[in-house]
């Protein structure tokens, strides 16, 4: 299902930035992720460099003769729209979804308003601004609830809430993240993701991933730190849930006008095994712990096939349906 092509002249991709580091809470992993796509692109002939926004203006971009940037950035002014915008502005054809895309999809509550509308499956929710709310939200919605930051990114700031004496605490960690927070009902089930390639028409759902945590706690450390989360892919699934799963993903990811790349989390209800998307995510990991590169493994297409050809569909907004090719 590759559509990567192995006489790819890598030359003609010209002197690429890898943006890694950045100034959000995941910087170290967006360093990780980075590290490994500099390496891979290296491996494959690509002019690939270091180049991180936290220490180097953008401007410099422009000014060094980059031809195109593959976005390695996690979180805030990473896969929000900001570098983006900054990248367009600067001229300068980038990887995943753009400015309006990638500041939707950051913004869980927007991308639920967006899915809802659209009659696509999110669990309920309720945007607090107050612990007082939280509670309130929590009556409503039921126990288990998810509190967690509108935008934030790697399970940060995430409380599972199973009573409401825990309404507090939770409200005040995902507060300590962003100045909105958003309560979810709990779907209880089976944790998958789906790892999406390409633009409108054309794009690619790659085989589900199905992620057993130990009880059920897929938290940071244990998405980056540990090897006790076991990951399923193939999946496992019932074939026609897989095809389910991956449509919905599908749906998903064009509804909110992604293109590029990026990554659908659903959860199965296992009372009914009805599925619910939780969030996209426009610039995943590229670390050895990673989902999007395991899903790509699974599909034929190695790490470094799968950096090259995200890096050659580098576009602007601006020049939609034209993609900038090798």
């Amino acid at each position: 299902m590759s559509q990567f092509d192995p006489k790819m002249d890598v030359a003609a991709l010209g002197k690429v930035a890898v943006l890694m580091g950045g100034d959000s809470a995941e910087r170290e992993i967006s360093l990780l992720s980075g590290q490994g796509v500099l390496q891979a692109l290296r491996a494959r002939g690509v002019d690939a460099h270091a180049f991180d926004p936290a220490a180097r203006a953008l401007c410099e971009l422009r000014r060094e003769g980059y031809a195109r940037c593959f976005i390695a950035l996690h979180g805030r002014h990473g896969e929000d729209g900001t570098v983006q915008g900054a990248l367009e502005l600067l001229g300068i054809p980038y990887t995943g979804p753009g400015v309006m895309a990638s500041s939707v999809a950051m913004d869980k509550t927007m991308t639920k308003r967006i899915w809802r509308a659209e009659g696509l499956p999110t669990p309920d929710w309720r945007l607090v601004g107050s612990a007082a709310e939280c509670a309130q939200a929590f009556a409503e919605l039921g126990s288990p609830m998810i509190v967690k930051p509108v935008r934030e990114g790697s399970t940060l700031g995430l409380t599972k809430v199973l009573h409401a004496g825990q309404c507090q605490a939770a409200y005040r960690l995902a507060a300590s993240h962003d100045s909105e927070v958003l309560c979810e009902q709990f779907v209880a089930g089976e944790e998958t993701t789906c790892a999406l390639l390409g633009q409108g028409a054309g794009a690619q759902a790659l085989p589900i991933i199905r992620i057993v945590a130990p009880g059920g706690n897929y938290d940071f450390q244990n998405k980056y730190y540990t090897d006790v989360v076991r990951y399923d892919c193939p999946s496992g699934l019932p074939e026609q849930e897989e095809q389910a799963l991956r449509a919905l993903s599908l749906a998903a990811y064009r509804t909110l006008a992604c293109r590029g790349w990026a990554r659908a989390d659903i959860m199965v209800r296992a009372s009914d095994r009805q599925p619910f998307l939780l969030e996209i995510n426009t610039s995943p990991g590229m670390t050895g712990h990673s989902l999007v590169p395991m899903a790509a493994r699974a599909s034929g297409l190695s790490y470094e096939a799968l950096c090259l050809q995200i890096l050659a569909g580098a576009s602007l907004d601006a020049w939609q349906g034209r993609e900038v090719r090798a």
